[in-house]
């Protein structure tokens, strides 16, 4: 990008340069015209005396004629060009022309690379540039995306005042799964935008949800700290209150969690995961024993899979009915990325029909509806954790499911083993 514009660059200042010189060496100064004019009327003089000899001689005319005729025409010819006229000098003109021109082309490149790098904007640019070639993400390899990441990074870092840029990058590393960069890079969107408190506490709150993701659901103090920093700028920070309702979901405490989840529906009633937080709701009801009310209730909707999760009968004794249960999908080939969609239970729902879909999502970024395949997993977990640890009893399909807007009957999926690491 650099080198294409200094070429184009180069042809305009030739260009110009052209305009400066071309009257300067090229456009005849009005001393040689003259000087050109006086040697056309001499050659004229001198044709037309050698006419009236012929004609004198030739006997056409008398002598008294041809005198007469060859005093008018020297008359004529003293009147068209003095007997005094010099040619004018013009080599101090020429001089000044090659100065003129010498300057030019030393001055006007040189100025315009200075201006340019004074008061250009090169370096947005080239960001510009690298945030339109990231944007195409369906058909960019995960090779391509980590270089362009790179180059756009790097140019944040020498030029970081780019709110937009800072914005493309962190969800570009949230698509790419590195959850910690993302983390960072909201943090960094945060500073840039420091004088608008609105959109720093969103830039906290995508911080919180990215190191939220990167802690595999479990709240640590970090995710803590980035939550109640963006909350102290705006208590209705909706990523800080959806996260505030995950916890409070995987911590049994579902009437906070529905506390959360509608306030969310109150202050950001076009929130493009408002099927999701809805859906939330009506589980939290569902899971309390209670109808929710009209206003929660919205029918989740959009493509997903839907399994049929039992428990293995050699585990069937082993496992206690409080114990926690998490269904999730991932995308195939995305092990240890966020789940594209997760229900959490408990051993005492099975088995159990679930259906997994866009109102079950973790995050606007990853969406079951934007998959043609996903892995599902079921995963009974010992200490209520979504990450897996040692002694929590597990089952997966060996075979993707496809996403179908009609997934219709149920898959059985069968908890039949137990981790060990």
């Amino acid at each position: 990008m650099t080198e294409t514009f200094w070429i184009a660059a180069t042809v305009l200042i030739i260009i110009a340069l052209a305009f400066v010189l071309y009257p300067l060496f090229f456009q005849q100064s009005s001393g040689r015209g003259r000087a050109n004019l006086r040697n056309q009327n001499l050659m004229a003089y001198r044709g037309r005396m050698e006419e009236l000899d012929r004609e004198y001689e030739a006997g056409i005319l008398d002598e008294e004629n041809y005198r007469q005729l060859k005093e008018e025409l020297a008359g004529s010819m003293l009147d068209d060009v003095p007997e005094q006229a010099q040619p004018e000098r013009t080599s101090a003109g020429r001089r000044s022309a090659l100065v003129i021109g010498l300057l030019s082309i030393l001055l006007l490149p040189a100025s315009t690379y200075f201006l340019y790098q004074e008061w250009g904007a090169m370096d947005k640019v080239e960001q510009f540039i690298t945030m339109q070639k990231m944007g195409d993400t369906d058909t960019a390899r995960i090779a391509q995306m980590n270089e362009l990441t790179a180059q756009l990074r790097e140019k944040l870092e020498s030029s970081p005042d780019n709110p937009d840029g800072w914005a493309m990058l962190g969800q570009t590393y949230m698509r790419l799964e590195r959850y910690q960069d993302a983390a960072l890079a909201f943090q960094r969107l945060a500073d840039s935008v420091s004088e608008d408190t609105g959109a720093r506490a969103v830039a906290l709150g995508l911080a919180a949800q990215a190191l939220f993701f990167r802690s595999q659901g479990v709240m640590t103090e970090e995710v803590t700290a980035a939550i109640e920093a963006a909350r102290s700028l705006n208590p209705d920070e909706v990523n800080a209150l959806g996260l505030l309702g995950i916890h409070a979901f995987s911590q049994q405490d579902y009437r906070e969690a529905i506390r959360y989840w509608e306030r969310i529906g109150e202050v950001a009633p076009d929130h493009p995961q408002i099927a999701s937080i809805r859906g939330g709701v009506e589980e939290a009801y569902r899971r309390l024993g209670e109808e929710p009310p009209e206003k929660a209730v919205a029918a989740a909707s959009g493509p997903g899979v839907m399994v049929r999760v039992t428990l293995a009968d050699a585990f069937a004794s082993q496992v206690p009915a409080d114990t926690i249960l998490f269904v999730f999908a991932r995308q195939v080939g995305g092990a240890g990325g966020p789940p594209l969609a997760i229900a959490r239970m408990t051993a005492g729902d099975l088995p159990v029909d679930v259906r997994l879909d866009d109102s079950k999502s973790m995050s606007p970024q990853a969406k079951i509806s934007a998959a043609k395949e996903v892995v599902v997993t079921a995963r009974l977990s010992r200490s209520g954790s979504a990450m897996a640890q040692a002694g929590d009893w597990q089952g997966s399909l060996d075979t993707p499911l496809a996403v179908s807007a009609d997934p219709g009957d149920p898959v059985e999926l069968v908890i039949d083993q137990q981790l060990t690491d």
